[in-house]
């Protein structure tokens, strides 16, 4: 049954949300961070004084519904925007794309207030795409924190003639070789340790779930591989220096397995980059990206 295209520019109730360095601190572990990077894997130290990942706003306040055992969906967050859309089988949603931009270093403790809007949603005939934008500000004087973009594919819930949106190839990596090439092993616990950012999909833990999605053994998140390969764009990019990442976008292509060897490859563009991330074996998992430092 096609989604209401009618729910476009629908806005959520704004939702305050908060995060202690605690949270920093798990995301950083659960996105490979480790002895080499006690900037972000620690609390402050007399050699490391802490720091965020800048990632981590695509997670912030997820930490809490985890402790609550809340937010069983990636989505949680913002299910009452998508339910705006009509009835969705949240089983067939699938993360495409996700943007971050950042107006300067996440503190390792905050609050924020976070407003969620759908500006797009695209009939791509076996299924739908809607595009949702999230901004966080900070509460008590409204300065924006960050920006973050989700593009969801929903199968089964297109078909009703309306825009196809966006098509077509976009930040094409030249055909020289990169730049910079980052390699990083994921752990076999990888998605155990993600998931208590906030995303306890069953799909990354249970191997009997997974085998209902089709796979051999449960995936990886999604935004675990983008946390790693934001890693790799800080380091190779920025010093790793938070506040040089001003923004980065890709495309997930690929589903990636705890323990897969991730290579991220970057070329460069004076304050512009594009990447593209491999698993093992060079299947490509997160394509069409971009990012912006300073």
């Amino acid at each position: 049954m096609p989604i209401d295209p009618g729910a476009l520019g629908a806005e959520s109730e704004p939702t305050e949300i908060s995060w202690t360095r605690w949270d920093c601190v798990i995301y950083a572990l659960g996105v490979g961070c480790g002895t080499d990077e006690l900037q972000f894997a620690t609390h402050d130290t007399a050699s490391a004084p802490q720091q965020v990942l800048p990632t981590f706003a695509v997670v912030a306040g997820g930490g809490e519904r985890a402790r609550q055992h809340d937010g069983a969906h990636p989505m949680a967050s913002q299910a009452s925007l998508l339910g705006k859309l009509g009835p969705v089988n949240m089983a067939m949603l699938v993360h495409g794309e996700q943007r971050v931009a950042l107006a300067g270093p996440i503190p390792s403790d905050g609050r924020a207030r976070l407003t969620s809007k759908i500006v797009g949603i695209y009939d791509k005939g076996s299924g739908a795409v809607v595009a949702i934008e999230g901004t966080a500000v900070d509460p008590v004087t409204d300065a924006l924190r960050w920006q973050t973009t989700s593009s969801i594919f929903l199968r089964g819930e297109g078909g009703w003639g309306g825009d196809r949106g966006p098509s077509g190839p976009r930040n094409v990596p030249p055909e020289h070789p990169a730049d910079h090439e980052v390699r990083y092993r994921t752990l076999p616990q990888q998605a155990l340790l993600y998931r208590l950012s906030g995303d306890l999909n069953p799909l990354h833990a249970d191997p009997s779930f997974a085998a209902l999605g089709g796979f051999d053994r449960p995936i990886l998140h999604g935004l675990c591989t983008y946390g790693f390969t934001g890693r790799a764009l800080l380091h190779a990019l920025c010093g790793g220096d938070p506040a040089r990442l001003r923004s980065m976008e890709g495309r997930f292509s690929k589903p990636v397995f705890p323990g897969d060897e991730l290579t991220v490859r970057i070329w460069v563009d004076g304050d512009e980059c594009l990447f593209r991330t491999e698993r093992s074996g060079g299947d490509v998992v997160i394509d069409q990206g971009r990012a912006v430092v300073a």
